[in-house]
């Protein structure tokens, strides 16, 4: 578990603010344990703007866009537990850690981040212990819980990504990312590579590494727990008829896979077998 320093300052979140995380589908049966780092533009009351215009905190570079909606479609019909984290990446990035330069960023894409500009020491840990930290928490909580009832669990990481980034036009309309263990996220992809008109980027427009990452390395290789990152094309989800097909798709695929993964077997284990 990371821990932020113990540094005194002002609440970051008001009482009457969200809480750091939302949880949907509780009582999951299924295998599939869905996150979403990036499910929200909001900011806490007391940060203001950071200096951001309405249009620059609504684009990308504030959050993953049409993630929120996706993941509940899917976690509904893989009746799947499912994390959303509530705040802005720009407040902090719960997909990095804590000692990454791209935490708590000044400079996204092309766009200057004034409020994150010179944070003092308990501003910075107020972000991490009210945000990142008990959103991680909860994860780990479950992770735990479902490991002392001798649960399995398939671990996927939701996210999506911009068709154009610094100029540059991606192709893809979905990339599946791994890291050490790449049996979950190579089958999804020879699947997907069945769909009609679709390219599928593999380990594309990513990568996941110790150092840029944090969910799939923390709670999915150090646990052992098979896992896939899936990384889907933004204007693909700007609506709801988009993130319904997607979610569609999604569920008919994983669980067309279920039975090659669900089971306790699948673990780190057998995840270093196969290295």
């Amino acid at each position: 578990m990371q821990t932020a320093p113990d540094h005194s300052r002002q609440r970051l979140l008001a009482d009457d603010e969200p809480a750091a995380y939302q949880v949907c589908c509780p009582a999951g049966a299924s295998p599939f344990f869905l996150t979403a780092d990036h499910a929200s533009h909001r900011l806490p009351r007391v940060l203001g703007s950071l200096g951001l215009c309405d249009s620059d905190r609504q684009r990308h570079i504030g959050w993953d866009i049409g993630v929120a909606g996706l993941a509940k479609l899917l976690s509904a019909q893989l009746d799947a537990w499912l994390i959303l984290q509530n705040y802005s990446r720009l407040v902090i990035d719960c997909n990095r850690p804590l000692d990454s330069p791209q935490s708590i960023v000044t400079l996204s894409e092309e766009t200057p981040i004034p409020g994150n500009v010179a944070l003092s020491p308990a501003e910075i840990a107020a972000r991490q212990n009210e945000i990142f930290i008990p959103y991680h928490d909860r994860i780990r909580a479950e992770l735990d819980l479902r490991q002392r009832q001798r649960r399995s669990t398939i671990l996927v990481a939701l996210h999506s990504f911009t068709p154009c980034y610094l100029g540059v036009q991606r192709p893809w309309q979905i990339g599946l990312l791994y890291h050490r263990d790449p049996r979950l996220g190579r089958r999804l992809i020879e699947l997907l590579r069945q769909e009609p008109e679709l390219t599928v980027g593999d380990n594309q427009p990513y990568f996941i590494s110790d150092g840029s990452d944090y969910g799939i390395p923390v709670h999915g290789e150090q646990r052992g727990i098979v896992h896939v990152e899936i990384e889907i094309r933004q204007d693909l989800l700007a609506d709801a008829a988009g993130q319904a097909h997607w979610a569609a798709l999604l569920a008919r695929l994983l669980t067309q896979l279920q039975p090659e993964f669900d089971h306790p077997s699948s673990s780190k284990e057998s995840a270093n077998e196969r290295q």
